[in-house]
């Protein structure tokens, strides 16, 4: 088929590499606009859009994928399909309607579960034991449409959101490559999204990152490997912000009061509501991240101390 992808940042740069060993023909490439970024706040072409480049890809990076110039040139491009994975705008009706077999995308869920911006954080955060990822013909509605397949993934005790989208990234490209060789092949059948089990992903804030102490030890764990590796967990240690990687709940671990800190020779326990936490890797402001032990020495953390 004559495609055109849809996507933005690089976990969608899997399912492209997917699509240019499957024989289908890649025509262009429709990516948010270039954005400023790095210390002096240069332009940065996207993962996507720079993938494009580096294969000889047309680029297209309409402001709104309404525009006239935009839909002009998706007509000329007459694709039959549009992949689509994380590209992060509203597509119009007038765009979907284009492409013989409309958009479809790969949604790193298994819907009605999870629908919106952030579905692998927001799994890692609820405690979920399974996810997936489903391929949906995309409509109006936020990630309704009916779905054309789907595939599983256990969500590990130590992943982190970053682990967890990586893993689902690849086997999703193939998930999207096989659901569109049964597009072309005929034998493709898109099933209804059931009424039950809908819950929503809007994405997550710095202030969802902020780590609550008086939580119990299992949904710290979980907050923080859900906001890792973006938006990144955080705390505050003598008014001054503090952000950490993931931690590991201590069951036989001394009483400690939410947030107390405890800096051993070969750990650093922080209290909950129930056990303490190991600490991990701890980033203080201006400073590299460093092992939970080194930033304890340094900072002289001392008894009954806190993480507000």
């Amino acid at each position: 088929m004559r495609l055109i992808f849809a996507g933005t940042p690089a976990v969608a740069v899997p399912a492209l590499d997917a699509i240019a060993a499957s024989g289908h023909e890649l025509l262009a490439v429709v990516t948010r606009p270039d954005a400023p970024a790095g210390r002096g706040r240069g332009l940065v072409r996207s993962p996507v859009g720079a993938w494009a480049d580096a294969h000889g890809v047309e680029v297209l990076t309409p402001a709104r994928p309404r525009e006239p110039e935009f839909l002009d040139r998706l007509r000329e491009l007459a694709p039959d399909c549009v992949p689509v994975v994380a590209y992060g705008a509203l597509v119009p009706p007038v765009a979907l309607e284009v492409p013989r077999y409309g958009w479809i995308n790969l949604h790193f869920s298994l819907l009605p579960a999870w629908r919106g911006a952030a579905p692998v954080q927001h799994a890692v955060l609820h405690g979920d034991e399974l996810t997936g990822a489903s391929v949906f013909q995309l409509e109006q509605g936020l990630d309704t449409g009916p779905v054309y397949g789907t595939l599983t993934d256990e969500i590990r005790p130590t992943d982190t959101s970053g682990d967890l989208l990586e893993r689902l990234a690849h086997s999703g490209a193939g998930l999207l490559v096989a659901v569109l060789d049964a597009i072309e092949a005929g034998a493709a059948r898109a099933e209804p999204q059931p009424a039950d089990g809908v819950s929503l992903a809007p994405k997550l804030t710095v202030e969802d990152a902020r780590v609550r102490w008086s939580d119990p030890a299992f949904a710290v764990d979980r907050r923080i490997r859900a906001c890792t590796p973006a938006p990144g967990a955080w705390t505050t240690f003598r008014g001054e912000r503090v952000k950490l990687g993931p931690v590991v709940p201590v069951a036989d671990g001394p009483e400690l009061k939410p947030g107390e800190l405890l800096a051993e020779k070969a750990r650093v326990l922080a209290g909950t509501a129930t056990v303490p936490v190991r600490l991990g890797e701890v980033r203080a402001a201006g400073k590299k991240a460093m092992s939970a032990s080194d930033w304890a020495r340094g900072a002289r953390v001392a008894a009954g101390e806190v993480l507000a």
